[in-house]
């Protein structure tokens, strides 16, 4: 078993490495609502601008030098300026 707070330190570590979000590609997150670390979940949230994107197809974070940390294909058409609500989760896996 994995300790707790080893598993929050590593959700702690990944918070300080997502520096942006990138959609589509090219345009770049970097102003979040909320970028937080609560029991080995990093929340992301931000605001995705309908004017500026009206159909994400890519999601990917990414730290301050670019380098990617994960990327999502999805299918989001924005008819509005959306809240996205982003997380990653630590947990250990048994098998």
């Amino acid at each position: 078993m994995i300790a707790a707070q080893f598993l929050n330190d590593v959700a702690a570590y990944v918070d300080s490495r997502v520096a942006k979000v990138v959609l589509n590609g090219s345009h770049e997150i970097t102003d979040f609502e909320v970028k937080a670390v609560t029991d080995n979940t990093l929340a992301l949230n931000y605001i995705i601008p309908a004017a500026e994107v009206p159909h994400v197809t890519k999601i990917e974070l990414k730290s301050e030098d670019d380098d990617l940390i994960t990327t999502n294909d999805v299918n989001l058409p924005i008819s509005s300026d959306t809240l996205m609500l982003q997380t990653i989760s630590v947990e250990e896996v048994t098998l």
